[in-house]
């Protein structure tokens, strides 16, 4: 089973980017964060189309997330329960028996930020929720752009970002509970990359693509029991450099189920 994400910086704007991804890498199920899109104007034909059912919560500008799936999702879920949110950041699905949970986690802006503290919050909701999914589905992937960078390793300058937001100690324990709590890093099941192939994200401002001023924040975690089964994890980075990218690239794993 091959599981995806995606954080793609407006479909509107990269509808064209994910259907000729996806035409040459297809996939079970591809999550989409920052979609940018009210539900109404969201592109199910144009996907439908290249062969995938969609399931989605959006809005305006902002947020936004969807799971693309070769066939068709199960008991839906569109936002984080029990944490009272309007911000469309969450979707689960269960997919061929797997439970797939795509997640556009808060960037927090600063530490000194009431954002940050929101950050905090939202990601003790969803360990607080993902703890009651686990005893349901021992198939499980969370999966998304988490906008934290797990270890030093995870950065092009340790240094640099040493404690700043998106590395800071907080939120690497946060992500850390997710892990805590069953979850595995199938990024890490194999020899770290080289290079561009380090990272999943790059900022459009001061040339941090051409710089390879990246960071690992695009995750793909599953339980034991695709872990043990997953046969590679990676970032495609060739969709970086084309034309009118975003600034994140897509994660796929492959799982022997």
């Amino acid at each position: 089973m091959h599981i995806a994400t995606w954080n793609v910086n407006s479909l509107n704007v990269r509808l064209d980017h994910v259907l000729a991804w996806l035409e040459k890498n297809p996939v079970d199920a591809l999550a989409l964060q920052e979609t940018k899109l009210t539900d109404a104007k969201f592109p199910v034909e144009a996907i439908r189309e290249a062969g995938y059912e969609t399931v989605f919560t959006g809005q305006k500008t902002y947020n936004g997330v969807a799971l693309l799936t070769k066939t068709p999702a199960e008991d839906v879920v569109y936002a984080l329960p029990g944490f009272e949110d309007e911000h469309k950041r969450v979707i689960a699905a269960t997919v061929d028996g797997v439970r797939v949970i795509g997640v556009y986690c808060p960037n927090g802006q600063d530490l000194d930020s009431p954002k940050y503290e929101y950050k905090l919050a939202w990601f003790d909701a969803l360990a607080g929720w993902l703890t009651d999914e686990l005893k349901t589905h021992d198939k499980l992937v969370l999966t998304g752009d988490f906008n934290i960078a797990p270890r030093d390793e995870d950065t092009y300058d340790p240094e640099k970002w040493q404690g700043r937001i998106l590395c800071s100690p907080p939120e690497r324990a946060a992500l850390q509970k997710l892990l805590d709590a069953g979850l595995t890093d199938c990024w890490r099941l194999f020899d770290e990359p080289e290079g561009r192939h380090r990272f999943t994200w790059w900022d459009y401002r001061n040339g941090g693509w051409a710089r390879n001023a990246g960071l690992r924040i695009d995750h793909v975690l599953a339980t034991g029991a695709l872990a043990d089964n997953c046969r590679e994890c990676k970032a495609h980075v060739g969709e970086r450099g084309r034309k009118r990218p975003s600034d994140h690239v897509p994660v796929a794993a492959d799982f022997v189920i």
